[in-house]
Parts: C-alpha cells; structure tokens; sequence
C-alpha cells in the first residue's frame, strides 16, 4: 500500500495531533459528535469517531455480556456491539428510522479496538470547550458518575459528555487501584 502525503495545512496538522494523541495547543476547540439516546443528548470527542453508519444486523452472541450481546460486520472487520444503554442503567428502546451505528476506534484496555454503538439518532458535531464542562450533579443524576466526564450547555438543552475510557471498560470499572 503506497502513503500519501498530504500537505502540512492546520487541518493535518490537527488530525495528526489528534491521530497520535498529542495535546492539542490550549486557545484549540474540541469537537464532540451529539447523539441522542431516549430522548436525551449525549457527546463523544470525534477523535474517536471512525464512522457513523445506518443500522446493520448484529450477530447475537450465545452467553455473552448484556454489556456486548452481539457483533456487526463493518466493512469485513467483526467488531463488537455495545449496548450502552446497558451501562447507563437507561431501559431498552425500539429502533427507529432516525437509529444509526456509530463506529469507535479508540483503546480499551490500553490496546487500539474498534467498537460500535446504537444511537437513536446522530445530531451533529459541535465545538466544545472541555475545560468548562460541569460535574453532573448528585443529586438527580440517573446516569452513573464513572460513565461520565460532565456536562456543557447546548443552547436551552444540556449534553452530558460520556468517558469513553470507563465506559467501555468490559468489567465497567473506573481503572483505580483499590484502597
């Protein structure tokens, strides 16, 4: 396979920065993909968003997790399908017209793994200042504290930005050493 070189411009530059992991400069914006689950805006950085498909049929796993239940095919890589309503102690929820896949290239446990989730919808990508995000509050959160980084202001609404490091964690630990 033959490499392409693209031409240092602020966008490669960026994807490359964000590719790698590096940090990005401070005065730098993220970004952040909006998705809707039961009726509620939830956001990812898009650093870990590989692509967003129409739902695909998933091959249910005999004895697996609620967590996983199943596998898709993506373009002939199997990767597993997450139920992160599962996680988030939300209840199932019908498919509708609106439901896509959203496909995820980020580490678990430290080693690169692609991973897809079902949406109820996809709404857009958004600049997101992470630095100003507000912890959930205790009271009234019904989604669990580890799953979650914070939340930013939307408009009139709110998005609650998920950690995409605990959540998808198989044993749904935060990673700390116990005391």
């Amino acid at each position: 396979m033959k490499e392409i070189a693209l031409p240092q411009t602020a966008l490669t530059k960026t994807l490359a920065e964000t590719t790698l992991g590096l940090r990005r400069p401070p005065s730098m914006p993220d970004m952040v993909l909006i998705f809707t689950l039961s009726g509620e805006a939830f956001a990812i950085s898009v650093s870990a968003v590989h692509e967003i498909l129409d739902p695909i049929p998933a091959t249910r796993v005999p004895n697996a997790s609620a967590f996983a239940p199943g596998l898709i095919n993506v373009r002939g890589t199997i990767a597993p399908l997450v139920d992160v309503r599962q996680r988030l102690r939300m209840p199932p929820a019908a498919s509708s017209a609106d439901a896509r896949v959203i496909v995820l290239e980020l580490p678990v446990g430290g080693a690169p793994t692609r991973l897809a989730i079902l949406a109820d919808g996809v709404e857009e990508v958004i600049e997101a200042d992470l630095a100003a995000l507000e912890a959930v509050p205790e009271l009234g959160a019904r989604w669990p504290e580890q799953f979650v980084k914070g939340v930013a202001h939307r408009g009139d609404g709110l998005v609650i930005l998920l950690d995409t490091e605990t959540l998808f964690r198989p044993d749904g630990s935060t990673g700390a050493d116990p005391a």
